[in-house]
C-alpha cells in the first residue's frame, strides 16, 4: 500500500514498500528485480528525485543509462515534473550509444579520431566491408559482407578487438576473418568514422588505457542508474563496470524473466551474476503488479517457473475480478485467423455481457513475422483496421514487394515500374548508367523498358557483365511469360519457379543471419498464399486491393507485432496464436542454442502473456500450411505448462470440439460468443484429452495427403446425398448441400460454403453416402 504519511516527501507517497526500499537504498550496489508491470519507471524516477532532493548529487553527477531515446526522454520528463526545484539539465542521461558518443568526441584524439567523426549506419558499414572483402581477393558472393558485418558486431558485443578473437572463431572467410576485421578497423580510422559497436568498444579501451581519465569519470559520477539491465551485452557490462568501480553506487533495474534479446548479444548471465560482480549487493524485488489480472499473472508465473536460470519472484495484484486465460485449438491457421478476427468484431460490438473494447485496445502477438500474413488477410477480408508495430506489414516488406514486381512483369511486360524495381535485384551489373540508357530509348521509341532493353542487347549496346546479367533477366521473364500464356503449368508451380529463378531467396540466404532467414520464410509464405487464388493475375488484383485498404487504415486500429516487438507495451486484450512446436518454441533457436535457447523462448512466452491487462487468449492449430505443404502440428510444450485451474478452455465446432473434454466451452460459430456454464476440465493440456488433438490432426492430414495424390476417378461417380457430412483436408468438416457431376457444394462448419471437387472430400466418421 502507498505511504499516507503527510510528512513524507510527495514523490515518495505513491510508492509501495518494495518501491520505497529501492528508492531509499542509496549506498552501494543495488539490484532491483522489477517484474512485468510493477512500476519500474516510477521507481527509477523517484530514486533520481530522492538523490537530488536529499542533496546527494547534482544532475551532472548522475549517470542514468537507458536502451532507447524514448525511455531517456520519458525519464527526464518525469524527473522534471517530480522534483520541486530548478534542477537544470541531465547531461549524462541517455542511451549507451549517445553517452559513449559524447565521451568519444570529448577525447577523440586519444581514440584515434577527430572530434567531427561520423557514425556509420548499417548500410554504410556493409558497403565499406564489401570494399574490404573485394580488396582481399575473396569472393563476396560466397562470403557476403552482411555475414562479416554480423560477425564483427558479435565480436564487438563481446568486447573483442581483432587480437582478442579466440582461435575457434577464426575459420570463416577462408580463415582470414580476423585480418578482414583488422583491415576494417584501419579503414574506419582513415575515414574518421566509427560504427555503433565501436561507440562502446572504443570507450572501454580508452578508459582501460588511461587510468587518469577513468579516475576523473569515476569521481564525476556519484550515482549510476541502469534501466533494462537484463538486456546488456558483455561490452556494455565492461563499460558500466569501469564507471562503477569508483564509488560502487550503482543501481540496476531489470527482470531476468524478460531477457529475450540473446540473438542480439544480450547476456542474461550479467543480471543473474550481479551479486558476484559487485560486493555488498542489496537486492529488492518489485512483485506487486499494476497491469494484469490475477489469472493472467498466475499463468505467466507457472510458465516462467519452469526456467532454472532465474533469481525468482512471484507477481501478485490486488486488482479485482478478471477473466481466466482462454485456450483454444483450431483445425488450421486459416481457421485460427478467422476466429481471432471474428472475436475482435464481437469484442468491439460488445456481444454478450463483456464490456465494449476499441480496436486499439487489442493486439495479436506472433512468434515469427511470416505468421502475420494469414491474420492480415483475414482482417482485410473483414474490414478490420490494423497496424503492424515494429515492422512493415506483410505486403509492404521489401522481399515481398520485389517478388510481386517479378509477378507483375511476367503478367504484363509493359509494367515499367516493376522492371525498374527488379532489373538489378539481385545485382546483375545493370547499374544506373545502363538503366538510364534503357529509359532514354524507351522514351524515344514509345516502347516498354523491357522491350527497349531487348533492342539494346540485340544492337550490342551492352557488353561484359551487364550484357550477361541483362540477357539472363530478359530471358527468364520471357520464358515465364510464355509459360503463363500457355497455361501448361499450374500457377502455384509457376510462382514457385519465378521466386526461385529470380535469385531472391539465394540473395537473402547469403546474409546468413536471422533476418535473411526470416525474409526467405516470408517468400515461401507468399507462394503459399497463392493457393487461395485461381491465378497469379487474381492474386495480384487481391494485393492491389490490400494496398488500397492499407492506405485507409488510420486511427483506431488493432496492433499486430512479433513477441519481441511487444516488450514494454501493454493492451487490455491480447491474442497469442500459433503456440505449436517448431514455431514456438522456435525449432531454429532450440537447434542453435539448446537448453539456453529453450529458456529464452519461455521468457518470450512470459513476456507475451504479461502484455495483457484483462483478456489473454492462447491458441494453436492442428495443421499449418508452411512453405507450400501441410504439416500436422504438435501443440507447444508451453501449453503443457499452463495451470488448468487458471484457464477457460474454448472449443470451436467440428474436429476440435472433443479434445478439450467435458470441461470445454463451445465457441459456437466463428465470431459468436460461447454459451454454457464453466466447468472444470477432465484433464490438463498434457493429458490425453488435449493430445488427441495432435494425433487426430496428424492422421487426417496424412490421410488427406494420400487422397490428394491417389487417382480419384472413381470418386467423381460417388453420389453424395444432401445433408451428408464430409471431411476436407483444408476446410475441415461440412455438410453436402448439392452435387452436380463431380462437383459438390459443401457448407463447412468453419469456412462457409465452398465448391469442391468430389475427389478431395471423404465421408466423415460415421457418415453414410
Amino acid at each position: 500500500m502507498p505511504n499516507a504519511d503527510p510528512e513524507i516527501s510527495p514523490y515518495l507517497r505513491d510508492l509501495n514498500p518494495g518501491q520505497l526500499e529501492a528508492v531509499e537504498a542509496l549506498d552501494g550496489p543495488v539490484l532491483v528485480l522489477a517484474g512485468a508491470g510493477t512500476g519500474k519507471t516510477r521507481t527509477l524516477t523517484a530514486r533520481i528525485a530522492h538523490i537530488l532532493c536529499t542533496g546527494r548529487a547534482w544532475p551532472s553527477q548522475i549517470l542514468a543509462v537507458t536502451f532507447t531515446n524514448k525511455a531517456a526522454a520519458e525519464m527526464r520528463e518525469r524527473v522534471e515534473r517530480t522534483v520541486p526545484m530548478q534542477i537544470g539539465s541531465f547531461p549524462w542521461l541517455g542511451t549507451f550509444h549517445a553517452i559513449s558518443a559524447r565521451i568519444l568526441r570529448e577525447h577523440s584524439e586519444r581514440a584515434g579520431r577527430k572530434p567531427n567523426f561520423t557514425i556509420l549506419d548499417s548500410d554504410d558499414q556493409t558497403r565499406l566491408l564489401k570494399q574490404v572483402i573485394t580488396a582481399s581477393g575473396i569472393d563476396e558472393k560466397k562470403w557476403p559482407a552482411r555475414q562479416l558485418s554480423a560477425t564483427i558486431d558479435r565480436w564487438k558485443n563481446q568486447c573483442w578487438l581483432p587480437s582478442d578473437v579466440p582461435a575457434s572463431q577464426r575459420r570463416s572467410f577462408e580463415g582470414r576473418v580476423v585480418d578482414l576485421y583488422q583491415e576494417y578497423q584501419q579503414r574506419l580510422e582513415i575515414l574518421n568514422s566509427v560504427d555503433f559497436g565501436d561507440l562502446i568498444l572504443l570507450v572501454v579501451e580508452l578508459l582501460r588505457q588511461d587510468e587518469e581519465l577513468l579516475a576523473g569519470y569515476q569521481r564525476r559520477f556519484k550515482y549510476i542508474l541502469v534501466d533494462e539491465y537484463q538486456d546488456i551485452n558483455t561490452a556494455q557490462y565492461a563499460w558500466l563496470r569501469l564507471f562503477a568501480q569508483g564509488r560502487s553506487n550503482i543501481c540496476c533495474v531489470g527482470d531476468e524473466d524478460q531477457s529475450i534479446y540473446g540473438w542480439r548479444g544480450a547476456d542474461v548471465g550479467n543480471i543473474l551474476a550481479f551479486d558476484r560482480h559487485f560486493d555488498g549487493v542489496t537486492v529488492v524485488r518489485l512483485e506487486q503488479n499494476y497491469r494484469s489480472t490475477r489469472h493472467i499473472l498466475a499463468v505467466a508465473g507457472a510458465v516462467i517457473g519452469n526456467n532454472r536460470n532465474r533469481l525468482g519472484k512471484e507477481l501478485w495484484t490486488d486488482l479485482p475480478g478478471g477473466e481466466k486465460v482462454q485456450l483454444i485449438g483450431h483445425w488450421d491457421g486459416k481457421a485460427e485467423a478467422s476466429w481471432i478476427g471474428s472475436e475482435i468484431e464481437a469484442l468491439v460490438s460488445a456481444v454478450g455481457s463483456r464490456r465494449r473494447y476499441k480496436f486499439s485496445d487489442m493486439a495479436v502477438l506472433v512468434r515469427a513475422s511470416f505468421l502475420m500474413r494469414e491474420i492480415e488477410d483475414r482482417f482485410l477480408a473483414l474490414g478490420l483496421p490494423y497496424v503492424v508495430i515494429g515492422g512493415a506489414r506483410f505486403y509492404e516488406r521489401k522481399e515481398i514487394r520485389d517478388a510481386l514486381a517479378y509477378f507483375r512483369l511476367v503478367v504484363s511486360s509493359a509494367d515499367d515500374l516493376a522492371f525498374e524495381r527488379i532489373v538489378n535485384t539481385p545485382r546483375r551489373a545493370v547499374g544506373e548508367k545502363a538503366q538510364l540508357t534503357i529509359r532514354n530509348l524507351a522514351r524515344q521509341e514509345g516502347v516498354s523498358l523491357l522491350a527497349a532493353a531487348g533492342r539494346l542487347l540485340a544492337d550490342g549496346a551492352f557488353t561484359g557483365r551487364t550484357a550477361i546479367g541483362l540477357n539472363g533477366f530478359i530471358g527468364d521473364i520471357e520464358c515465364w511469360s510464355e509459360l503463363l500464356r500457355r497455361g501448361e503449368m499450374g500457377h502455384l508451380d509457376l510462382a514457385e519457379q519465378i521466386i526461385d529463378g529470380s535469385g531472391l531467396p539465394q540473395m537473402w540466404l547469403r546474409m546468413k543471419t536471422p533476418e535473411g532467414d526470416g525474409r526467405v520464410e516470408n517468400l515461401k509464405e507468399l507462394v503459399r498464399s497463392l493457393r487461395e487464388f485461381d491465378s497469379i493475375q487474381g492474386f495480384l488484383e487481391h494485393v492491389s486491393l490490400v494496398f488500397d485498404n492499407l492506405q485507409e487504415a488510420e486511427g483506431d486500429r488493432v496492433s499486430i507485432m512479433t513477441l519481441h516487438a511487444a516488450k514494454g507495451l501493454e493492451y487490455p486484450v491480447i491474442f497469442l496464436p500459433a503456440w505449436e512446436e517448431g514455431i514456438f518454441p522456435s525449432a531454429r533457436t532450440l537447434e542453435q542454442e539448446g537448453p539456453a535457447g529453450l529458456e529464452e523462448e519461455r521468457r518470450l512466452a512470459y513476456v507475451g502473456i504479461t502484455r495483457a491487462r484483462e483478456i489473454c487468449t492462447i491458441s494453436c492449430a492442428g495443421n499449418r500450411n508452411q512453405y507450400g505443404s501441410w504439416n500436422a502440428q504438435l501443440h507447444s510444450r508451453f501449453i503443457d505448462e499452463l495451470p488448468r485451474e487458471e484457464l477457460e478452455m474454448l472449443a470451436p465446432p467440428g474436429i476440435m470440439a472433443s479434445p478439450f473434454g467435458n470441461g470445454a466451452k463451445s465457441a459456437g460459430k466463428p465470431g459468436s460468443r460461447f454459451d454454457g456454464s464453466a466447468s472444470k476440465p477432465a484433464g490438463g493440456y498434457g493429458a490425453p484429452g488435449f493430445r488427441r488433438l495432435v494425433s487426430r490432426a496428424a492422421e487426417r492430414s496424412a490421410g488427406a495427403a494420400r487422397r490428394e495424390v491417389e487417382p480419384a476417378k472413381a470418386a467423381a461417380h460417388v453420389e453424395y446425398a444432401s445433408g451428408v457430412r464430409v471431411f476436407h483436408q483444408k476446410f475441415g468438416y461440412g455438410q453436402v448441400r448439392s452435387q452436380e457431376g463431380d462437383k459438390l457444394v459443401v457448407e463447412f462448419e468453419c469456412s462457409g460454403t465452398k465448391h469442391i471437387i468430389a475427389s478431395y472430400v471423404s465421408l466423415a466418421d460415421g457418415s453414410e453416402g
